[in-house]
Order: structure tokens, then sequence, then C-alpha cells
């Protein structure tokens, strides 16, 4: 998502009386040229489209002089091609399967990342998949950022994939991070409930913003240390960066985010633990539980993932100095 297409991705439409009553979806898969009507709505509702500055649902029934902007982060794949890369498997039945992505593997293709990819690999791994997001997202159902490192689940067939994206758009899908953050946080459980859209300043940038999707975390702080916590977040809405742009709004940015950190990475008193952040390459972001019920058996099935080596290995030096 942080790499640019070879187009650009802002365009931006003007309803006219004749347009006004469409779905928003609909109109914008009349408009937008080699996009499909279910990559849109996954657009909007990753709040990629703005109508009159604001997020809005596929549903949205446009009206006379709306003013659609619409963020075209990922451009289809014309040449999507299986991969031998390897993928840890947490858990594969019938109808789904459970993986453990590494931090820096995209997802699925995207203007510039068109290979080498966790979608990539799935196609060459597994012989079924949904294909209900197109053929280059196949069995995908939701994301991680590229450097964020944890457990995601893959659908295999289309019955599966419509369930697992209902579960996840009733937010009854439990997903919780591991989260080390710059500075005590304050209160031991807490809530940020902030809305989320693109930065009007910084279109490549999310941000907290008036008006934006709305968008609620939950923590709570699992071990501190001098200059840091490791906090558990737990998801109750899936918007874009939607940890990282909230606990930067905290004022405790995630520890290695080159985005959204503020340069605290850089202010870190102590050289050693400086060094050892810089050398980490990735944000210290982990999924590292997810429940949900199975889309056949209605089972709660419960995973956990344990934080990789690497970021084991920083927090084991911050607890040394």
């Amino acid at each position: 998502m942080n790499s640019e297409p070879d187009h650009d991705p802002l365009q931006r439409f003007s309803v006219t009386e004749e347009a006004a009553g469409e779905r928003l979806d609909a109109f914008l898969a009349a408009r937008v040229e080699g996009w499909s009507r279910a990559r849109l709505q996954r657009l909007i509702e990753d709040g990629e489209v703005l109508v009159n500055g604001s997020a809005a649902k596929p549903s949205y029934k446009l009206r006379d002089d709306d003013e659609i902007e619409l963020e075209l982060t990922s451009s289809p794949t014309t040449a999507f091609v299986p991969e031998n890369l390897p993928i840890e498997i947490v858990y594969e039945d019938e109808e789904l399967v459970v993986v453990n992505k590494p931090a820096g593997m995209v997802v699925h293709p995207a203007g510039g990342n068109e290979s080498g990819t966790l979608a990539n690999a799935l196609a060459f791994h597994f012989q079924k998949l949904s294909q209900a997001g197109g053929a280059a997202r196949p069995g995908i159902v939701h994301r991680l950022d590229k450097g964020t490192s944890g457990l995601m689940v893959v659908a295999k067939t289309e019955s599966a994939h419509e369930e697992l994206a209902d579960q996840f758009r009733a937010r009854a899908v439990f997903k919780s991070y591991a989260a080390l953050v710059h500075g005590q946080v304050e209160k031991e459980i807490g809530e940020i409930d902030q809305p989320i859209a693109r930065d009007p300043r910084n279109r490549t940038r999310m941000a907290v913003v008036r008006g934006g999707r709305a968008a609620l975390s939950l923590y709570h702080a699992r071990r501190r240390f001098d200059r840091f916590t490791l906090l558990d977040v737990e998801l109750k809405t899936g918007r874009t960066h939607q940890i990282r742009v909230h606990l930067a709004w905290l004022r405790h940015p995630v520890v290695g985010d080159e985005v959204y950190g503020d340069g605290r990475d850089k202010t870190v008193a102590d050289p050693w633990v400086r060094s050892q952040i810089e050398k980490l390459g990735r944000q210290f972001l982990h999924a590292q539980q997810l429940v949900f019920r199975h889309p056949h058996t209605h089972e709660a099935l419960r995973f956990s993932a344990p934080l990789p080596t690497e970021l084991q290995a920083l927090l084991d030096v911050i607890a040394s100095v």
C-alpha cells in the first residue's frame, strides 16, 4: 500500500443530476476502468473513497453535486503468477487455511509489488482457493500491513469467503496484536475511539480526521519498561493502519514505525537500544491472536502466534539495559 502505482492514484468525480440516486459502488464500477465492483467495495470500506470529504458506505445513494474523491492505492494486476515461496501454515481444513505472515511480505499484488506476495505463495501451495476477491487475491479475506507479522485466515471456498467476510464486517472476529510503543502509557486499560481517514495534508498517510470512518481500538499494558510499553491491542474495527494511527494519536507511536513514528526511534537515549531498533527494520506490531467461527461447522476457532524471534530479541535488549 505504500508503493506508488504507475498512474495517478487520485481520481475525482462530480455527480450530475442523471446519476443521483445511484449507489456509490455501482457509480464507480461504471467509471473506473479495470476495477470490479467487489474490489471497489473493498476500497470504499477501507476508507479510500470520500464523498464530500467524508468516508461513505458502498450502499450510499448519491446526490446531485456530490463530490467523490477516490484513492486507487493498488492497481489490478494483469500477470499474476503463483510462486514457490515459503509460508507458515498454522491450520488447514477443507474450507480455510490460517497462516502466520512474516513481516516484509505484502499480502497481495499492487502497483510496484507484482510478485513475492502472500497471494503469490498461496496460489502455488494450494490448488483450491476462493476467487471472490479476484484472481490476484486468491483466498484473501483480510489484510495485514507489509511491516506487520502474524495470523491471517484464508478462504478455500467461495462460501467460506462469504461467511468469513460477513464475520469481519459484523465485527465478530477477535483480533489481538502485540505492539511495543514509545513511552509509558498512563492507563493500564484503555480505548481509542477516533475516526480515521486519509490525512488531508499528506494523502499517502492515514490520520485521525473528523468525519472519517469510525475506528475503535482497545488496549491494555502487558509489560512496562523504563521508556517503552508492550501493549496488547484489540481491533474492534479494521481501518487502514488503524493501530499505528491510533497509537501515534495517543502520542505513543509503535517502535520501528517510519511512517507514523514521528522520529521517536532516533531519539531513544540508549545508543545500544537505538541501534537495535534501527537494525530491526520493521515496526513492532504482531497479530498474535485470531478467533472466529468456522464457516461450515460454526465452531469457535482460536489461534495464537508467539512473537517472532527478532521482536523477542528486541524486548530482551530493552529489558537488559
